[in-house]
């Protein structure tokens, strides 16, 4: 196949289309296997994807490092195609425990030490804090930042889960490329502000959670149990009655991917790649299988009477449950 691309800004680099979020191959859904992992991160590379994106607290740097080991192992020419993405910030405890972010300038310019260390690289392609500190202007952050993009060290520089106010300060602050941030048919919220501010300031979205952690993938079965590190154990979409609701209008959305002879994965992929040629999906796909049937929603096109069933089958804020505990969404400047 060959991998189409998509531009992060006005500023940014030209990426494929799909990028690959590697969190779950270092946990935070249950086990994981690294050499599945590492062919995953090849095979993706091999079909043309070439945005990477990870963070520094992944596993603790055990997800900087898989990365590492996948681009030393992967051919010449697939590695040097390759761009990764970076969020630092958070503190974490030995268990796991979210401790918090730091996004002083001098923690931003230690992330940023160790992360290079981890990865094996002379620059990270773009850097973004994970979390606005609550303690630290969005200005200092992003201006330590832009000190590494003169330095070399960063190529450019994102934002993640971060509101409109937040988004106008950093840009005026330096070019932003990106923000990073859930979105997905049941994750609708940058719609109503945050979508149009990046628009009026030419920054382009990376969406996470196309596939809503699983939740609206298809292989979700009503019976299903979560691990004890499997962090949907505690999240309120994947709880009683709100997760029976929500695959409720999973099955909605199964009966117009059979009609089309898709996935319900491809179509809720699909569906996020025609919001806008500014939007580059992430997938969270830890092995080869999950990997081809998530690059197949680019060859499903979407047409208007589609893009009306998809919207009747789910409708904007149609799902039960926050996206995160309650603890985590306060911690999110995007939703305030």
């Amino acid at each position: 196949m060959t991998m189409r691309t998509r531009t992060l800004g006005t500023t940014g680099p030209q990426v494929s289309a799909l990028g690959l979020g590697c969190m779950g191959m270092s946990g935070m859904y249950g086990d994981t296997d690294r050499a599945e992992a590492i062919a995953t991160i090849h095979a993706a590379l091999e079909a043309g994807v070439t945005l990477l994106d990870t963070g520094d607290f992944y596993g603790m740097g055990h997800n900087e490092l898989l990365i590492a080991e996948a681009l030393r192992t992967a051919p010449a020419a697939r590695r040097d195609n390759a761009l990764v993405s970076v969020k630092f910030g958070a503190h974490r405890a030995p268990d796991g425990e979210w401790l918090g972010y730091d996004a002083r300038p001098s923690a931003v310019k230690t992330w940023a030490a160790y992360s290079l260390q981890r990865l094996g690289v002379d620059h990270i392609d773009v850097y973004r804090p994970a979390r606005l500190d609550p303690n630290v202007p969005i200005e200092e952050t992003v201006g330590a930042i832009a000190e590494l993009v003169e330095k070399g060290y960063v190529r450019h520089i994102g934002l993640s889960e971060v509101g409109a106010e937040t988004i106008r300060r950093a840009a005026a602050t330096a070019p932003i490329a990106d923000l990073q941030i859930e979105y997905a048919l049941i994750s609708r919220g940058p719609e109503r502000e945050i979508l149009p501010t990046l628009r009026e300031l030419g920054i382009s979205v990376t969406a996470y959670g196309v596939l809503s952690r699983g939740l609206i993938s298809g292989h979700l079965t009503p019976g299903q149990g979560f691990a004890a590190n499997d962090f949907r154990a505690h999240t309120p979409r994947f709880q009683g009655d709100n997760l029976q609701h929500n695959l409720g209008l999973v099955e909605a959305l199964r009966k117009i991917a059979e009609q089309k002879g898709v996935s319900v994965a491809q179509l809720a992929i699909a569906w996020v790649l025609s919001r806008g040629d500014d939007i580059v999906p992430l997938i969270g796909a830890r092995t080869r299988e999950r990997l081809g049937e998530a690059l197949g929603a680019l060859d499903v096109t979407l047409d208007a009477d589609d893009l009306a069933a998809v919207e009747a089958a789910v409708p904007a804020d149609a799902a039960a449950g926050e996206r995160y505990a309650p603890a985590q969404m306060a911690m999110l400047d995007s939703e305030r």
